[in-house]
């Protein structure tokens, strides 16, 4: 088992759902949750070798800069939440597509792992 896919996953996941949770509460402690777990799932991303390392890396990213922009507006512009909901929006758009990749690259690493028992 692959530890470090195990934990990236892992955040990405719950930097999602707990996104969603904001989106639909506009709960303060939910977007804190969720920009801490996505700062978390980009750090370990720093360290992959994977073969869609760089994409998931840059997904990341764009989360990451989605939410900061968020929480400012949020706590400095709370008359602006609505673009505080559309950043994270964004955020949760990043890391679908960051949980698309992922689910790309096992099927890429099962095939290749058949290839390898059956040649």
């Amino acid at each position: 088992m692959e530890w470090n896919k195990v934990f990236s996953v892992f955040f990405i996941l719950m930097a999602l759902t707990t996104l969603v949770g904001y989106i639909v509460d506009q709960d303060v402690y939910a977007l804190v949750i969720g920009i801490s777990m996505n700062l978390v799932a980009t750090t370990i991303k720093l360290g992959s070798r994977t073969t869609l390392g760089n994409e998931l890396l840059a997904a990341s990213l764009v989360a990451d800069l989605h939410l900061l922009p968020a929480a400012m507006i949020h706590f400095l512009a709370p008359e602006r939440e609505m673009l505080a909901i559309a950043m994270v929006m964004g955020a949760v758009v990043a890391n679908v597509i960051s949980v698309i990749l992922v689910i790309c690259e096992t099927v890429l690493d099962t095939v290749k792992q058949q290839k390898k028992t059956y040649w």
